[in-house]
């Protein structure tokens, strides 16, 4: 009996296993369009998988429809420009240029991409066919693009600000310095389109390095404008930085054991080597990770007045200050320091330079107990080697407000608050921010003019 049962359990599982793979067999190609998405302009890709059991078809075809008339783009027997990759057993994909430079029949405004393929059934009784399409819109022409504001001139180092209108309105923009990309942000209260992006000439950027507003849609159509009046050239300090056993000592071990990025267990016993680490390697990084918070600027403005300088402070070194740090008599490292340092007295509060949101508040490599506070737009401001915080992250803060006290954590030679400022997370000289002039010719003049409110 039990034999007997058993062997009809397994009749039935062989003849249901047998079922389901001729079923298997029976099923139509899977298409799948991958690309284009949305948009196609000058350039653009088709990407088209396709899934059949051992990936045989009898048939492939891809097209182009567009104001009733069809291009075609693939077929097994003219292949255009595709390439056919066999991706596994089952899977094929088609690749090819979809765009006015690969199409020249493309034309602006919808379009659609068919695809049907088939291949024969099990046993070769029947053909299987499968169509798809997808709907997009080709878009040639670049957006337009006018520059609103007036008198932009730049300081090696420093910062400008630009009102500019964009048609359509909802196209990415900004400005754009080398390669360095600057965001633009929508002008509350102005006419739809009307954006204004903060910049920077960085301190490191040649004084020709070309300045272009630019608009650019999802086709990559792109619109640009020059519009800087002028550049000036900033003088370069020059520092020599003596650096000791003792100062190693003390500065290094601490900020190697709060600096997993360096992937040190701790200190290595070779001293000069670990300074090096952390003064280049990890400035390095810390820089990244400062320029990361960037992305979570407010699209607004979030300050009203000039930024305020630490209150009876002692600047002990400025922007872009060049500094060879001597160890034992020699020349061991060249860095750039890229903020304002600080100094009153032991452990002062330490006040907020303007309105804003707190986007960090703990320890951030050589810059020790480190606040960063956003006030909107891509505007950033970052206080370095505090003692303690009295913010945390996303705490509204108001100009004035203590946020910490100052101290030595991180690498510094003395208690004292390295601030600078950050526009699109790029560190940028702070006196301008601190200049009430600068501020209402650069700034509140601008959106003026464009019709947004300033205060």
């Amino acid at each position: 009996m039990l034999r007997w049962f058993a062997g009809l359990v397994l009749v039935v599982l062989v003849v249901g296993g047998g079922a389901y793979w001729i079923a298997g067999r029976g099923a139509p190609p899977a298409i799948t369009i991958e690309r284009p998405e949305r948009v196609v302009g000058q350039a653009g890709t088709l990407d088209v998988m396709v899934e059949a059991p051992g990936g045989r078809l009898t048939s492939l075809a891809i097209a182009l429809e567009q104001n009733g008339k069809t291009t075609p783009l693939f077929t097994f027997a003219a292949q255009q420009s595709a390439t056919l990759t066999q991706i596994d057993a089952n899977h094929v994909r088609v690749s090819r240029p979809l765009g006015k430079q690969s199409v020249p029949e493309l034309q602006q405004g919808p379009a659609r991409v068919t695809v049907s393929t088939s291949r024969a059934s099990f046993l070769n009784l029947r053909t299987l066919t499968s169509t798809a399409a997808r709907d997009f819109q080709v878009r040639l022409d670049p957006p337009r693009l006018t520059v609103l504001s007036t008198k932009h001139y730049v300081n090696h180092g420093g910062s400008e600000m630009v009102v500019y209108r964009t048609t359509p309105p909802d196209v990415a923009s900004g400005v754009r310095v080398g390669d360095v990309e600057y965001r633009g942000f929508p002008i509350e209260g102005a006419e739809p389109g009307t954006n204004v992006a903060f910049f920077a000439l960085l301190h490191d950027q040649d004084l020709k390095t070309r300045i272009e507003a630019f608009a650019r849609d999802e086709a990559g159509n792109e619109a640009k404008a020059m519009f800087v009046d002028d550049v000036f050239e900033k003088p370069i300090k020059k520092s020599r930085i003596e650096i000791d056993d003792n100062f190693i000592n003390r500065t290094v071990p601490d900020i190697i054991a709060h600096s997993p990025e360096l992937k040190m267990s701790g200190p290595s016993g070779d001293l000069l080597a670990d300074f090096l680490k952390v003064n280049g390697e990890l400035r390095r990084i810390n820089a990244d990770e400062i320029a990361a918070f960037a992305k979570m600027t407010a699209p607004s403005r979030l300050w009203k007045e000039p930024f305020v300088q630490l209150g009876n402070s002692k600047v002990e070194a400025g922007f872009a200050d060049h500094r060879t740090y001597i160890y034992k008599g020699k020349e061991v490292d060249q860095q750039v320091h890229l903020g304002f340092d600080l100094a009153v007295t032991t452990h002062v509060p330490v006040a907020a330079a303007n309105d804003g949101v707190a986007v960090n508040a703990s320890w951030l490599g050589i810059y020790g107990n480190c606040v960063i506070i956003d006030h909107g737009l891509g505007i950033q401001s970052l206080y370095g080697h505090l003692q303690s915080f009295d913010v945390k992250v996303g705490d509204k803060v108001t100009r004035g407000q203590t946020i910490g006290r100052s101290d030595s954590t991180g690498l510094a030679g003395g208690d004292h608050v390295h601030f600078t400022m950050l526009v699109g997370g790029r560190m940028v000289n702070p006196v301008e921010w601190w200049d009430a002039h600068w501020i209402q010719d650069r700034v509140d003049r601008k959106l003026s003019d464009a019709g947004a409110a300033t205060r």
